[in-house]
């Protein structure tokens, strides 16, 4: 088990935006995102599969991944901790990402390496 506490920052997701050209005002908009049901800006999915990933680099240099399931099944946002987390298991390495102050699972999938 491999873990890590990031606390994602807006201009991560503006740096974000402006690479991948997701551009979505949810991810960089402060006042259009108040006004939904998040309340504030979320994070690029990716963004954090991203961070999980250099996290997997790291601990295991050199390698590839074969296959990759993923979920986001809660929100990140900026200025809210998050604990990275790589568990392997009996189908591949384990990937979670969650919010520090709830616990809500943000990023759950399993990665298949070679």
């Amino acid at each position: 088990m491999i873990e890590a506490h990031w606390t994602p920052t807006q201009a991560e997701f503006d740096a974000f935006a402006r690479i991948s050209g997701d551009d979505n005002p949810i991810h960089v908009d402060p006042a259009f995102s108040a006004r939904t049901r998040f309340g504030r800006t979320v994070s690029h999915g990716m963004l954090v599969y991203a961070k999980l990933w250099a996290m997997v680099r790291d601990a295991r240099p050199g390698v590839a991944y074969v296959s990759q399931d993923m979920m986001f099944p809660n929100p990140a946002y900026a200025g809210e901790g998050l604990v990275l987390r790589l568990d392997d298991g009996a189908d591949g390495l384990i990937m979670t990402a969650t919010r520090a102050a709830d616990r809500a699972v943000c990023f759950q999938g399993t990665a298949v390496l070679a």
